[in-house]
């Protein structure tokens, strides 16, 4: 028993409140099979962690913590334990937190970059990637998978 409560605290670090150095407001747009959303959101973020805070009519609609873990309304699990619930269990652990902060996905596989971005188009058995990152937007389209992600700039870029 004198063990459980300093288990519990180091299993609920990774859930934990932080200070986050940046914060900003996006129009975000997520269709998955589990999430169906399309309004504004805060993304806030440090060095290794990030919060992805969404709001549909004012109020808190979900809140995505990332950090070693991905923490949701449902509970924190494990980044691929995320991919298989929510987006596509091929993905990889980073996919989203890339997505988010416009960082480009697959170890930058076929990456094509432009003059503000770059595009990459992956395509395999499991997926068929069309991902877009440039000033204004990161636009993430699995056609196969039926999943769209888009983080926009809410100025009207």
């Amino acid at each position: 028993m004198k063990y459980l409560l300093p288990l519990l605290v180091i299993f609920f670090a990774g859930c934990s409140i932080k200070n986050y150095e940046y914060s900003e407001a996006k129009i975000v747009t997520i269709k998955s099979p589990k999430i169906k959303f399309s309004d504004i959101g805060y993304v806030r973020h440090t060095d290794d962690a990030i919060e992805l805070e969404l709001f549909e009519a004012g109020h808190v609609f979900q809140k995505i913590d990332i950090n070693r873990m991905i923490c949701v309304q449902d509970g924190c699990m494990s980044k691929h334990s995320f991919n298989k619930e929510y987006l596509n269990a091929s993905y990889p652990n980073d996919i989203l937190q890339n997505i988010i902060l416009g960082h480009a996905i697959y170890d930058k596989k076929n990456q094509h970059k432009s003059d503000d971005g770059f595009t990459q188009i992956i395509k395999n058995k499991s997926v068929d990637i069309k991902y877009r990152v440039n000033a204004h937007e990161s636009f993430f389209k699995d056609r196969k998978n039926h999943i769209i992600i888009k983080i926009k700039e809410p100025n009207g870029y």
